[in-house]
């Protein structure tokens, strides 16, 4: 049993250092850790907000039976699902002369899975259907060292151009790398609830 009184460095008898160095000489380990450190520090940032109500995290055994999103919370008398990714810590640039990052996000699924379309059929892929969650929150802490975030409508995401699929399954499918910069650059925004108030006006 845990105790949860115990820091992690005393229950697995490891310095800061140590534990440092491991994640630091284990760069899935840390892409893992930081996934769910921004979760966490996106959830913060939700609950700041007076209007956000009932925000949950399903369970990860949850979401391999069917869950498409990270995060779901209450906002406004509407429920919203968010989808949390990282930026690709090899894609990164500054642009020194204009002050700009860039950076790529991989959008999509961590194993191939049957997807079925509104027409009744399906194919297996990586890629995730438009609609299964509201709003993209990406991650985009390795631009600056500090817990900046992107959001974006699902609806506006990129679909893919794999020539592989069919003109209708191209149209309904999430393109699996898009790119990111800071300062963000539209359709990316730093409020999400700028974008929640913008659906909520829409479906009123």
């Amino acid at each position: 049993m845990i105790d949860e009184s115990e820091t992690l460095f005393s229950r697995w008898k490891l310095t800061e250092e140590e534990l440092s160095g491991i994640v630091d000489l284990n760069p899935s380990l840390m892409g893992m850790m930081l996934g769910y450190v921004a979760e966490y520090k996106l959830q913060q940032f939700l609950r700041a907000n007076e209007s956000v109500l009932s925000l949950i995290k399903p369970d990860d055994h949850d979401r391999r039976k069917g869950k498409k999103n990270d995060l779901s919370l209450e906002y406004k008398d509407r429920l919203f699902t968010f989808e949390v990714k990282s930026l690709q810590t090899n894609s990164i640039h500054y642009d020194h002369p204009m002050s700009t990052y860039t950076g790529r996000v991989q959008v999509d699924a961590s194993d191939r899975r049957s997807v079925t379309f509104p027409n009744g059929s399906s194919i297996d892929t990586t890629c995730l259907l438009i609609g299964g969650f509201d709003i993209l929150a990406v991650n985009l802490f390795q631009f600056r060292k500090e817990w900046d975030f992107g959001f974006i409508r699902n609806s506006d995401l990129p679909r893919t151009k794999y020539r592989k699929y069919t003109n209708y399954q191209r149209k309904h499918l999430l393109a699996t790398t898009i790119q990111v910069t800071w300062p963000l650059s539209p359709p990316f925004v730093e409020s999400p609830f700028d974008l929640m108030d913008s659906i909520i006006s829409v479906s009123n």
